[in-house]
């Protein structure tokens, strides 16, 4: 099968959820023996490669630099347009050139578009290609937004989150049935493009990781180590993190927890260093090696209050056995047990309830990541899911 998958962002190097989803499906497809072309957008905020990936070589891959930002001025005319400015924005004329050759160069089976920040080229790939035309919805966009703008307690962001939300809601929903099939993570975003009035295929088809990447080390592990680990300028992580700091820093560097705490991820704001207090919290920029940072820690905080779709970022400490307190929101999706292979702790005092316990009790801490380790040998190894996202490319070209 020929395949060809478009991305808003470069998935190499992949040190973020978003990368990661899209570098092990193409892992477990030419694993397979498929012929995989990617397309994907390089947008100014996310540097290239630092080092080559040794997958590169095995799938043909173009990279095209454009640059997203969006200046004030543009930002507030904004408002007096109807446009989607942060979907409109990764519209690119060269790139949908680029677009085009590739696919009247090539035939293809499958066309998967991964997000809905791509889906301004669904026109030029239906009058360049008779592809079949996938549409993984890595969340509900607008969903993420109107989440945001009930925890806004600031009547302005509160009306201009809802606006954005409105107009991604009606580009989202004017699009649902122009694809050929939908690909979601979780059941809860199928029902939803279901009670929205998609008519198309839809399916679940939960996030992979590759098992194999993830070698925990218990001996050059601290449990008193609490760290969270993802982008900060993905809106959802950031009010999640200064959720977590308006509650708990006080508790970590004067009160009775224990703990040392790490913050780490892509574009951390210059003012979280005033967070910094020696010995007691720590903040990173991007970590040179995730998975030994994640390795180093024992407890794992995802304290989203908003978002969608199913983190990648769970999924990855669950593989490295780790003790993940989460809110419900950050778990979505994931077929957990409370008490189990997670914590879940929706208020302030859950999340300081389970704290305390998994600092004390470093038993407990380890069975619930012993426990976290088998759901994902079970349920997302990449080598379960890939078939079955084959067998669906097959069922939609019939």
């Amino acid at each position: 099968m020929r395949i060809l998958i478009l991305t808003h962002r470069a998935p190499f190097p992949q040190n973020g959820g978003y990368p990661i989803v899209v570098g092990n499906t193409i892992k477990g497809l030419v694993d397979l023996g498929h012929e995989v072309t990617l397309l994907s957008l390089n947008v100014k905020k996310h540097s290239g490669l630092r080092e080559r990936d040794a997958l590169l070589d095995r799938i043909s891959y173009t990279e095209y630099d454009i640059d997203i930002r969006v200046t004030m001025v543009e930002a507030v005319s904004n408002l007096f347009t109807s446009n989607t400015y942060n979907i409109d924005r990764f519209y690119n004329p060269g790139f949908e050139k680029l677009l085009i050759k590739t696919l009247t160069d090539n035939a293809y089976d499958i066309v998967q578009l991964e997000g809905i920040f791509v889906a301004p080229y669904l026109g030029a790939i239906r009058r360049s290609s008779k592809a079949k035309v996938i549409f993984r919805a890595h969340n509900i966009e607008h969903q993420v937004w109107e989440k945001l703008a009930r925890q806004k307690s600031d009547p302005f962001k509160k009306w201009y989150l809802k606006l954005l939300a409105k107009r991604i809601k009606n580009y989202e929903l004017g699009l649902l049935n122009l694809f050929d099939a939908i690909v979601t993570f979780t059941q809860q975003d199928k029902q939803s493009l279901l009670d929205f009035g998609a008519r198309i295929p839809v399916t679940v088809l939960p996030i992979g990781i590759n098992i194999s990447l993830y070698r925990p080390d218990l001996n050059k592990t601290d449990f008193s180590g609490v760290f969270f680990l993802g982008s900060l300028d993905w809106m959802p992580n950031r009010e999640g993190v200064e959720w977590f700091m308006d509650n708990f820093h006080k508790e970590i560097t004067d009160g009775d927890l224990k703990a040392k705490l790490y913050i780490a991820g892509h574009n951390i704001p210059e003012e979280y260093d005033d967070y910094e207090v020696l010995g007691k919290v720590f903040i990173h920029g991007e970590v040179d090696d995730a998975l030994e940072f994640v390795n180093s820690k024992a407890i794992m905080i995802v304290p989203l209050l908003s978002g969608g779709g199913m983190r990648v970022k769970i999924l990855e400490g669950m593989a490295m056995q780790k003790c993940i307190i989460s809110t419900s929101a950050g778990a979505e999706g994931i077929n957990i047990e409370n008490g189990k292979n997670i914590i879940i702790a929706n208020t302030t005092d859950e999340f300081y309830r389970a704290l305390k316990r998994c600092l004390i009790d470093e038993y407990y801490c380890r069975e619930i990541g012993l426990n976290a380790r088998k759901l994902v040998e079970e349920q997302h190894d990449v080598s379960i899911i890939t078939p079955k996202l084959i067998h669906f490319y097959q069922t939609v070209l019939k």
